[in-house]
């Protein structure tokens, strides 16, 4: 019964000291009703390839929600899908070896498909979405081109990789 006891007890020890040296010097965690400050959230900055997968899942879901008809999901999307935009004009300027900076090659392939198929949602104009749609689409490919990364090509959805999401209205 000793021994047992004895091997409960080195074993707590032995995970206390494992929890200890993994969070010794990590920052806690805010709390989930505290909202993080500026200065707080100024030691993260995502990557260009994290932001651009973001833009691969709202490029996704803005197609699938266009094709359902559902407008004020196209809608959100859309902003955010703009947001992402503006991310990368905003944390990454420049990258790797490209010629010219995202701040000019970003609007100068977005700027009037988005505006065109901005239009075409709130018109819930199905032909205008898909042709604005495939604008937006064609936009990220030449950017992808200018940049050498033409070998990332973006293309419409053929099916949802979102099964836990409801895309009709």
């Amino acid at each position: 019964m000793t021994t047992a006891r004895t091997a409960l007890v080195f074993s707590i020890v032995a995970v206390a000291l494992s929890a200890a040296s993994y969070f010794h010097g990590r920052p806690a965690a805010p709390p989930s009703d505290k909202v993080t400050t500026e200065d707080e959230r100024a030691g993260y900055l995502p990557g260009l390839g994290e932001i651009m997968t973001q833009q691969q899942m709202r490029h996704a879901k803005l197609a699938l929600a266009g094709a359902a008809g559902n407008w004020d999901l196209a809608a959100y999307e859309l902003e955010e899908l703009g947001e992402g935009f503006d991310d990368i004009v905003t944390f990454h300027p420049i990258h790797k070896n490209i010629k010219q900076s995202l701040t000019e090659l970003v609007p100068q392939f977005t700027k009037a498909p988005v505006e065109s198929l901005e239009e075409a949602i709130k018109a819930k104009d199905m032909d205008k979405f898909n042709t604005a749609f495939d604008a937006v689409t064609a936009g990220c490919n030449a950017c992808h081109q200018a940049t050498e990364f033409g070998f990332n090509v973006v293309i419409r959805p053929a099916n949802s990789p979102f099964p836990n999401q409801q895309f009709a209205p």
